[in-house]
């Protein structure tokens, strides 16, 4: 019966990686869902599976709207993925960002705790927590101190920080996430695959010069395919230890222009290749790369779509808009 399955509430669900999240934990059978809205306009939403999901009209910046929420469904789990997730944005914004990913992280972290019910929170952070990592100190543990060199990664340290200090003074099922680079089909055009991916795809279709505008092309990351986050995120939810923090991530770095050739040689006409200023970043990270180790330990689990494949289906994505 469906009663018997653990309902899990997920915040951000029209976002990329919410979106294929609602999807794989419909598909799996083994929980009742409910998201806080659906995808409305995506490159492509995410396989089918997500019917039987309970939408809710969440605004994570109303937190009587989020404490009502949570209150009526008593979930099981929340799994907090509303962010602002770009860097680029975050520039632009900051105030906006810090709003939306610490005070609505707050708002879930004191409905939860209101409603008294058991739940675990998994709170999603990022990679650009650990900022400038020495070479010689990667791949980057959990241990590594941190060094936030965005609006983006200040905001996503401080919902870090906050989610320990509701584990020590409330004695909340908290656990914690740094995902690295996430990347294929569906994830908006503001983030380098993606970007890449819809640029490649508007040359073959005429509607572009065949010209793919870049940024930096030498920052190493840790490309990780989104549908094999979510089976992360869902290990963690079972396995993860309370006021713990977890690497999500491929284990391996890959240069952006390794990408880059990569989608250009999938590319169905010729194009060329410019450097945009307006795409380098006032700060930017050289190298990072996970080490992934402790969420293999305590889950067994491992990336299982290689790299290609992702980028394969990112461009495959884009061609179908």
């Amino acid at each position: 019966m469906s009663g018997d399955r653990p309902l899990v509430l997920v915040t951000g669900a029209a976002g990329f990686v919410g979106g294929h999240l609602v999807a794989h934990l419909a598909r799996s059978g083994r929980y009742r869902v409910a998201a806080g809205k659906l995808p409305s306009e995506r490159v492509a939403a995410p396989e089918e599976g997500a019917d039987d999901v309970d939408v809710l009209d969440l605004d994570i910046l109303d937190p009587a709207g989020v404490a009502r929420a949570v209150a009526s469904r008593a979930p099981r789990y929340v799994v907090h993925l509303a962010a602002q997730s770009s860097v680029a944005r975050s520039w632009e914004d900051p105030a906006g960002t810090f709003a939306l990913n610490v005070q609505g992280t707050l708002a879930v972290l004191d409905a939860v705790r209101a409603a008294g019910n058991p739940c675990r929170v998994l709170l999603v952070g990022s990679s650009e927590q650990y900022g400038r990592v020495r070479p010689e100190d990667l791949p980057v543990r959990e241990t590594a101190p941190m060094r936030p060199e965005n609006p983006y990664a200040v905001s996503k340290l401080a919902q870090e920080q906050l989610a320990r200090l509701y584990v020590e003074a409330h004695g909340m099922d908290l656990v914690l996430v740094r995902s690295f680079n996430q990347i294929g089909p569906g994830q908006a055009p503001g983030f380098v695959v993606s970007d890449f991916a819809r640029q490649v795809a508007g040359i073959e279709r005429g509607e572009r010069e065949p010209v793919v505008r870049v940024g930096n092309l030498s920052a190493r990351r840790d490309f990780t395919d989104v549908r094999d986050a979510v089976r992360a995120y869902e290990a963690l939810l079972r396995a993860g230890r309370a006021g713990e923090a977890y690497n999500v991530g491929q284990g391996r770095s890959v240069a952006v222009d390794e990408v880059l050739g990569t989608l250009v040689g999938l590319s169905r006409v010729p194009v060329s290749v410019e450097v945009d200023p307006a795409k380098v970043r006032p700060a930017d990270v050289l190298e990072i790369v996970a080490d992934v180790a402790k969420v293999r330990a305590e889950t067994g689990w491992e990336p299982q779509v290689p790299l290609a494949a992702s980028l394969r289906d990112a461009l495959d994505a884009w061609r179908r808009c």
